[in-house]
């Protein structure tokens, strides 16, 4: 299934080091020959500072033992590496130690200035030390020490008051607790970034498009890992600049957002809106798990539902963020198609309901017998004729009350907090201007009364 594979596609959108990963997934699937990946690989590493994995690499592809001899130019890359490295740590030493003080750390708080003044005026901080600190936890990055990399950035954004670097240290960090897989912290920084970015005036809309590309692109790692992930990429990917985001630059996490909603049984009442924007975009995309909502929901063809299903096991099987959630998916697909077809016959024969849903008889009429107890359906067996019986069922006045405004309400809260957070700003800018404002005037009548 090598036609619907995105690995190619998402991999414009993130860090070198992150796209490792997709290709070890790929090599395991055997998606692709492996002497294609293994030279993927190779160049991936080639602009990276990881000469060891690199020579590794490069010695599968040849075919050639541990004890063989190394790529060419090995020795000397991977002397000059070592020799950076030590310089880098060596220059970031003193604030290293300040930062690993146990005593330094309890006592820095959410005030950069704070810290800093109290930095320099106990341990001797110079500012260019922060620089120092960046380059070296950047490198550490570059040669895969991940979780060293991670607590450097996390120290160097307590204390810097730069925004730009502030930002790229973000990126950074986020990028190396999703390497190392830890997903509570990365779910918080992904947060800050989001916030970051939200807040900040872009003189051009390209790189605000841009950035929110990036930051949809590096969520799926967190949303597909995270407990609660399934909630937050609904949550994130509905929001209004988001949605345009993916409909204007990368239609394809249709297929992520899609696997969400229908895996995620508590948040039904998006799936509406969802297949309003599957609709539209189906021009411009598709694929087996866009298509078989568009089949079920739009053209009521269970027959191509039912197909696309059968493509969309494969599909999930061959996806690294989606791999996981394959038996979720089948599972409430079936629901899905049950309690669509349900709604439009009243007398539903077991065998040809079975065949819809992809089961043999008696596997599908266990499955119908437990999901009839289990949901409390208005609905029974009729053992004669082998078929199901449905009730009639109408949804009360304030069920459909309910169901049209619990998505109001979700939009309200949201547009209130947006509100809330710009007002905060502006009132923050103002602050600090009549905090300038006022040491100025405190300069100019100083400097008055020294020339009287």
């Amino acid at each position: 299934m090598a036609k619907y594979d995105l690995t190619f596609t998402i991999g414009k959108y993130l860090d070198r080091h992150m796209i490792f990963p997709l290709l070890e997934f790929l090599t395991v699937q055997e998606l692709y020959p492996a002497a294609d990946l293994l030279n993927a690989k190779y160049e991936l590493l080639s602009e990276t500072k990881m000469v060891d994995f690199s020579n590794q690499i490069y010695k599968e592809i040849h075919g050639l033992g541990e004890d063989d001899e190394n790529e060419p130019g090995y020795a000397e890359r991977r002397n000059v590496v070592l020799e950076r490295f030590k310089a880098l740590e060596d220059e970031s030493s003193e604030i290293m130690t300040m930062i690993q003080d146990p005593d330094v750390i309890q006592q820095l708080k959410q005030d950069k200035l704070a810290n800093v003044q109290f930095l320099t005026e106990n341990y001797k901080f110079k500012p260019e030390m922060l620089s120092s600190l960046y380059n070296f936890a950047k490198y550490n990055y570059d040669v895969g020490i991940y979780v060293g990399a991670a607590e450097m950035l996390y120290h160097f954004r307590i204390l810097s008051t730069d925004y730009d670097q502030n930002l790229s240290a973000l990126w950074g960090k986020l990028a190396a607790e999703i390497l190392t897989q830890n997903w509570e912290t990365a779910l918080d920084d992904l947060n800050k970034l989001k916030e970051q970015i939200d807040q900040r005036t872009f003189g051009d809309q390209l790189i605000a498009l841009q950035q929110r590309s990036w930051l949809i692109h590096w969520s799926l790692f967190v949303f597909f890992n995270h407990p609660k992930g399934r909630d937050g990429i609904i949550d994130l990917f509905f929001q209004p600049q988001y949605l345009n985001t993916i409909q204007t630059s990368c239609p394809w996490i249709l297929r992520y957002l899609t696997t969400a909603v229908i895996t995620n049984r508590k948040r039904r009442n998006v799936l509406k809106d969802l297949v309003k924007i599957i609709q539209q975009e189906s021009y411009g995309y598709k694929d087996p798990i866009t298509e078989f909502v568009e089949c079920l929901y739009v053209n009521f063809d269970f027959d191509g539902a039912q197909v696309k299903l059968r493509e969309c096991e494969d599909v999930l099987f061959n996806d690294f963020f989606l791999v996981a959630t394959r038996e979720d998916f089948i599972e409430n697909a079936r629901l899905f198609i049950f309690e669509t077809y349900c709604r439009i016959h009243q007398c539903i024969d077991i065998k040809g309901l079975s065949e819809k849903l992809n089961m043999d008889e008696v596997e599908g009429e266990k499955w119908i017998v437990n999901l009839i107890r289990n949901a409390r359906m208005d609905a029974k067996i009729d053992a004669k004729t082998n078929t199901v019986v449905m009730g009639t069922q109408y949804q009360s006045v304030h069920q459909q009350v309910i169901e049209r405004t619990r998505a109001l309400s979700f939009r309200s809260s949201l547009l209130a907090s947006n509100i809330e957070k710009r007002e905060q700003e502006l009132a923050n800018r103002r602050k600090g201007r009549g905090q300038r404002e006022g040491a100025q005037e405190k300069q100019e009548s100083a400097e008055a009364e020294v020339r009287a």
